[in-house]
């Protein structure tokens, strides 16, 4: 093949404009395995918010900076997505669904019924180190209570994550609870309650970095070998719920209402007999200010090095930033793709290509009408159908549906169109059913 000079020459330039695709670290695409996967986990867990009474909102993603950081300092400043936009204003794309909705409901407080029980779920952004399980978008599947400071509230979000989990067919978790009241009370029975803050965000880093570094970090907090050792052996849980809080109550001074408050939760725990789905755990503390009471982070028990898959917490005070009037408040929320990312792992997950229940293979060009009144039929009829599009080798359409994963084919001769008949044939086994009606068919594909 002779290419001439000026031929090449545009060849090189035309490519040479060409822009790569790719995308940042840390984002992703998804194929629609992937994305089947993720809208299927979504619909059962929004069913399942619902079950428990809460209702859908929205947010926008951008907001005023002012607003995500307010009660947000330090860390999470630093992983802010933040700009100044073309009117000159200082933004930031939402790092969770928690401050945006406590902006919302004191903007909307008016419009609201209180107790108020909303569900959100949508994409965030986190500029930190991508690893596995964590990306810098990723979708948070949140619910909360606000207007209600009860033990129900606390306990209703602790049940709502189970059920949740188990409706996606994850069931081996524990969901480990901790009130960072009774952890606020023993430090200030030690005199450390200026260095509040400071102490729980270390010892949230603990499944990090280690007993050592964090017993490094404390010493430089409290200045005292001592201190830093109590606060070890604070966060070591005993043998069981109730022996881990009658310990935490003794070193925290005595009976209190935060104490009081976790008896009341593992009581209807209890009551409802999911008691062995949760621990008491001193060491749960969650990095972020807001959080004011009962916290707790929730793990797969065969895979716990992948960190919380649905963690969250009492804020009480949060709503009161953008208003006078405090509305407590209690939620929680799965990261739903770190959640994928364990499943996976595990070998937990199905990989779908396509919604589709059967396909009807386009045998002949003169045939695409019926092939068309037989799919009416059956869409009518509950089923997921298409035609496939091109009178290709039968090897090509065969392969495609393989790829999609769609567990049944129709055939149709043309005997079988003149008796208003077809062949299915089931994709996985092989086997075929020939000669059947209609109605046959929509029996055995949804399998009636």
């Amino acid at each position: 093949m002779i290419i001439d000079k000026r031929s090449l020459i545009h060849y090189i330039l035309t490519m040479s404009d060409l822009i790569q695709p790719k995308i940042l670290k840390g984002f992703r695409d998804f194929l629609p395995q992937e994305e089947i996967l993720r809208s299927s986990l979504i619909e059962k867990l929004t069913k399942t918010y619902q079950s428990y009474g809460f209702v859908p909102i929205d947010t926008p993603v951008l907001e005023y900076t002012e607003i995500l950081l307010r009660k947000s300092q330090g860390e999470t400043e630093k992983q802010m997505f933040r700009f100044e936009d073309n009117g000159g204003r200082d933004v930031a794309m939402r790092f969770d669904l928690t401050v945006p909705f406590a902006r919302y409901t004191a903007q909307h407080k008016e419009e609201l019924y209180f107790p108020f029980k909303r569900y959100h779920i949508s994409k965030v952004w986190r500029g930190e180190k991508p690893q596995a399980g964590r990306y810098r978008e990723f979708v948070q599947c949140d619910f909360d209570t606000v207007g209600s400071d009860s033990a129900t509230s606390d306990f209703e979000t602790l049940s709502l994550m189970r059920a949740a989990l188990r409706s996606i067919g994850v069931e081996k978790i524990t969901i480990h609870v901790n009130h960072r009241g009774i952890f606020n009370r023993f430090l200030s029975k030690q005199g450390l309650a200026d260095k509040s803050e400071d102490i729980l965000r270390t010892v949230d880093k603990l499944a990090k970095i280690g007993e050592e570094e964090v017993k490094k970090e404390l010493i430089t907090f409290t200045g005292d070998q001592t201190k830093a050792e109590l606060i070890l052996s604070y966060i070591k849980p005993e043998d069981s719920f109730e022996k881990t809080l009658s310990h935490l109550e003794e070193l925290a001074g005595g009976p209190g209402e935060d104490t009081k408050r976790m008896r009341d939760i593992y009581a209807m725990m209890q009551a409802e007999g999911i008691e062995n789905t949760y621990t008491l755990d001193p060491s749960i503390t969650r990095g972020l200010d807001y959080y004011t009471g009962v916290v707790y982070e929730t793990f797969l028990d065969d895979l716990p090095s992948i960190g919380s898959v649905c963690s969250g917490g009492r804020y009480d005070n949060l709503s009161g930033l953008y208003m006078k009037d405090s509305l407590p408040g209690v939620g929680a929320s799965i990261g739903l793709d770190r959640l994928i990312a364990g499943l996976t792992e595990l070998g937990l997950t199905e990989n779908k290509g396509s919604y589709l229940d059967v396909e009807i293979y386009n045998q002949s060009a003169d045939d695409a009408i019926y092939y068309q009144k037989v799919a009416g039929y059956l869409r009518k009829n509950g089923v997921a159908v298409e035609v496939f599009p091109d009178t290709a080798k039968m090897n090509k359409q065969y392969a495609v549906t393989d790829k999609k994963g769609i567990p049944w084919g129709i055939l149709i001769s043309a005997e079988e169109k003149a008796s208003n008949t077809l062949t299915l044939k089931n994709l996985k086994t092989r086997e075929q059913f020939q000669g059947i009606t209609f109605d046959q068919a929509v029996s055995k594909i949804l399998g009636r």
